[in-house]
């Protein structure tokens, strides 16, 4: 089943199946969600009607590279070109897969969705769903995508600990209350308003914007990301209750 790619003798063999699957967060009504779709209902496919991650193979002669697969996958799957993109690690073993031995590498991506979007169409799935994060992690996911979900939850809480990445979750311009929500959002955790904010300012990733509506419809001074190709490194890490 598995296909050569090469002519050359001395690598005729057998080759793992290559893939990339991405986890997608988001956050929806203040919870931090995952995209999921579910596999075809055919007997023919491997855990049909079963719940998955994005993904797909690779294709030698669109992609460069895994990120450029990643990459692809999400602007197939979604339409979307994510503001965060990241790789997380690999899997692989005879097992995972019934339909051979296969490789996968997995990323993880962070969107904004606009106000009241809360369905984005998947290419060639017939089903996709928002799923808050806890219970996703309940279901019984096709392949090995429990153990990549659950990974990638805890690389992004741990990275949130200590860099900007909750910004890239937000539509700009945004408010310092709405990012301090959202970091407390995928912490699962309050921070403290004042230390919050004076790491925010300090670390000088953000630009004014002007004035904004903030909560309740009050002025408030709005914001956006410097730069975008990368997230922020603090000094330290926020403690508890901070």
């Amino acid at each position: 089943m598995n296909k050569k790619i090469s002519t050359d003798p001395h690598l005729d063999f057998e080759r793992p199946l290559v893939t990339v699957d991405v986890v997608i967060f988001s956050v929806i009504d203040d919870k931090l969600a995952v995209l999921l779709v579910r596999r075809p209902d055919d007997e023919r496919e491997p855990f049909p009607g079963r719940w998955a991650l994005p993904g797909g193979f690779v294709d030698v002669n669109q992609d460069r590279s895994l990120q450029d697969c990643a990459a692809r996958k999400l602007r197939e799957k979604t339409g979307v070109k994510a503001p965060y993109l990241e790789q997380l690690a690999s899997w692989g073993d005879s097992g995972r897969d019934p339909r051979g031995w296969s490789v996968t590498s997995a990323y993880f991506a962070l969107i904004t969705l606009p106000v009241g979007q809360a369905e984005v169409p998947i290419a060639g799935a017939p089903e996709s769903q928002w799923v808050e994060v806890e219970e996703a992690r309940r279901k019984r996911l096709a392949f090995d995508h429990s153990q990549i979900l659950a990974a990638a939850v805890a690389r992004l809480r741990s990275k949130v600990e200590y860099t900007s990445l909750p910004a890239f979750l937000l539509t700009e311009p945004f408010t310092l209350p709405q990012l301090q929500q959202t970091y407390e959002v995928v912490l699962g955790r309050e921070v403290d308003k004042s230390a919050f904010r004076k790491r925010m300012l300090d670390a000088a990733f953000l630009e004014e914007v002007g004035v904004v509506d903030g909560v309740f419809g009050r002025a408030a001074t709005g914001y956006r990301i410097r730069d975008r190709d990368r997230a922020v490194t603090f000094p330290r890490m926020f403690k508890s209750g901070e």
